[in-house]
């Protein structure tokens, strides 16, 4: 019965996000906000995002593979995108979440991974014509429409994360170099234009800051330039928990959501750096793998996507913590505090995981067609 239980679970991949879990424990054991323990609440999130993943991995997922319900999955997504346009809550600027009173709902976070279902859908069936610009304008038109509505709230780290994946997985397609200059040439227009007309004085700044992170430490380069300070205070071994000075003093703003990776070196240091490193590519390396031995076009596609979405926030992430990319707000997968992010996270695992439990099942002399009935 245990066995029957687990059947479709990759422990190599468990065995990676268990220490993710527990070094953002570790940081925020000593962290606390009036409502309770953020180490409490992580403690609950965590936990119930670990029994979805394992609920997930055991679903009959044929269904998923239909297009009208990836379709009218999309469709949902993109009406709770709406959805904050109207009745979003405001949040240090932005208004990105819907209120439900003791809970809060982040859309862009479910829009990611409905994106990567919608894309490897569509590409998988028509990965031999991918070359034509008709897929890829369609293919487009799927990103854009969430990216638009992302980028009006604003949050412009949800919507590059968008873009990472959609670009990634139209690459991993086999889309022409003609089309890839092209696509460089209008998203510099694009670029432009959103400068102009989009971006807030804000975000102008970050941008600004990034290109010379010293020309405003008080002001849109604190927030950079003491995640650069806790990082490097780290040293080797780091300080231990509980003796990370930049976020325990408040030095360190957003310690427990966007830089938690600074918090993090502070007390582990440049060991724990590289741990945490290793085991985000080891996630990544994994999950391909698992794409490639499904001997489906679908599945590939998937995973290829899912990977990008935890690789693209692990880089930007990290990035921004180490003053190599700008101060966008995105977090880092597995770590980062909250509810809406890591249950998502690990939703996306698990289907990885019952897509490739599903194609083990399946002789190796059948057709990819299969999977795409």
């Amino acid at each position: 019965m245990t066995k029957g239980l687990f059947k479709n679970i990759d422990w190599w991949l468990i065995a990676a996000l268990i220490p993710l879990f527990g070094l953002s424990l570790s940081t925020m054991s000593s962290f606390s906000i009036a409502e309770g323990s953020l180490f409490t609440r992580q403690l609950l999130w965590l936990s119930i995002s670990l029994v979805a993943l394992v609920s997930v991995a055991h679903l009959d997922i044929s269904f998923i593979k239909q297009s009208k319900v990836i379709f009218f999955a999309y469709c949902g997504g993109i009406a709770l995108l709406l959805a904050v346009v109207f009745f979003g809550a405001t949040t240090k600027g932005a208004t990105s979440w819907l209120n439900f009173g003791a809970f809060s709902f982040q859309p862009s976070d479910l829009v990611k991974l409905l994106l990567i279902l919608v894309l490897a859908k569509y590409l998988a069936r028509r990965h031999i014509e991918i070359k034509s610009i008709k897929h890829l304008i369609i293919t487009a038109l799927y990103f854009l429409i969430p990216f638009i509505l992302i980028v009006l709230q604003p949050d412009f780290g949800s919507a590059i994360i968008l873009f990472c994946i959609w670009f990634g997985m139209i690459l991993a397609a086999g889309i022409s170099r003609k089309h890839l200059l092209m696509l460089f040439t209008v998203g510099i227009g694009l670029f432009m234009v959103m400068w102009v007309f989009v971006f807030k004085e804000y975000q102008k700044d970050r941008l600004r800051t990034f290109i010379d992170p010293l020309s405003d430490i008080q002001g849109t380069g604190y927030n950079a330039y003491q995640s650069t300070i806790a990082v490097g205070s780290g040293q080797l071994v780091g300080k231990g928990v509980g003796y990370g000075t930049q976020s325990r003093l408040n030095f360190l703003p957003e310690y427990e959501t966007d830089f938690i990776f600074a918090a993090t070196s502070e007390e582990w240091g440049f060991v724990g750096s590289v741990i945490i490193l290793i085991l985000y590519a080891f996630i990544a390396l994994r999950i391909l793998k698992m794409g490639y031995e499904m001997n489906a076009n679908f599945g590939l596609l998937f995973s290829v996507g899912v990977a990008l979405y935890f690789m693209s926030h692990v880089l930007i992430n990290i990035g921004m913590n180490i003053g190599l990319m700008p101060v966008t707000g995105v977090t880092l997968p597995f770590m980062s505090y909250g509810g809406s992010h890591i249950l998502i996270e690990c939703i996306a695992v698990g289907l990885v995981m019952a897509m490739h439990g599903q194609a083990r099942s399946v002789y190796k002399d059948e057709s990819p067609e299969v999977f795409l009935r």
